[in-house]
């Protein structure tokens, strides 16, 4: 049954898929952070992947259609924003100068740790992407001489954690403004901290979802900028 299913062109789909539902259950019984969906399904499919001896390949043999989703699910983001069109125009100098600071603060943030930790260029340029989208995260890292499979690792890490502290953060610094909110969660955190900016408002889910875009873009010519610093 094992080799039926290892031979499957569909197995890494019904193991992300299977991995990605237990971490949604997770979620929604006990509505801790923690139980992040996406971090509990990569914990779950690592795990199985060692247990049954599977390796990346055979694993990615199906996974990789799942992938062929991800810039259409990216694209579908536009709805929220054109349902908050309004208020995106009576706050557009607020909006683009809170993502063009959150861009930033990324880039700067990381040449500052390259610098103090004394990373190599090619180290440098891999971290670069951090807080974008992967979609365009991996052209990135690519374009400039990083990992590309380490800059998709600390770009879901990055997601991740945005999305487990968000709410924390906006409490201790007493961020209750939705536009900031959205904002914040999109420049920092791209798609993973915009399921969970949809979670907390629709105002905050369609600033985020402007902040992927705007940020991407944004972080495109500023990471080429900031490659050559260092």
């Amino acid at each position: 049954m094992l080799e039926i299913l290892k031979n499957s062109a569909f197995f890494g789909v019904l193991i992300s898929v299977l991995s990605y539902g237990i971490g949604m259950l997770l979620k929604k019984k006990w509505k801790l952070a923690i139980f992040n969906p996406l971090l509990i399904s990569i914990a779950l499919t690592i795990a199985a992947l060692s247990c049954l001896h599977i390796n990346y390949d055979t694993y990615n043999e199906g996974a990789k259609y799942l992938s062929y989703l991800l810039t259409p699910a990216t694209v579908c983001l536009a709805i929220p924003l054109y349902e908050q069109l309004e208020l995106l125009k009576h706050n557009w100098k607020a909006i683009v100068l809170g993502i063009l600071s959150g861009v930033l603060a990324s880039l700067g943030s990381i040449l500052g740790m390259a610098v103090l930790f004394g990373m190599s260029h090619e180290e440098y340029v891999t971290f670069l992407p951090k807080s974008i989208t992967t979609a365009i995260g991996m052209g990135v890292s690519e374009k400039l001489g990083g990992f590309v499979p380490i800059s998709v690792a600390a770009i879901i890490i990055t997601g991740v954690l945005g999305n487990i502290f968000a709410e924390l953060i906006f409490r201790i610094f007493r961020i209750r403004e939705p536009i900031a909110r959205g904002v914040a969660l999109g420049t920092a955190s791209h798609a993973i901290g915009t399921a969970k900016a949809m979670e907390l408002g629709e105002v905050e889910g369609a600033m985020s979802s402007l902040s992927i875009v705007v940020a991407g873009l944004v972080t495109v010519g500023g990471a080429s900028v900031f490659s050559l610093i260092r």
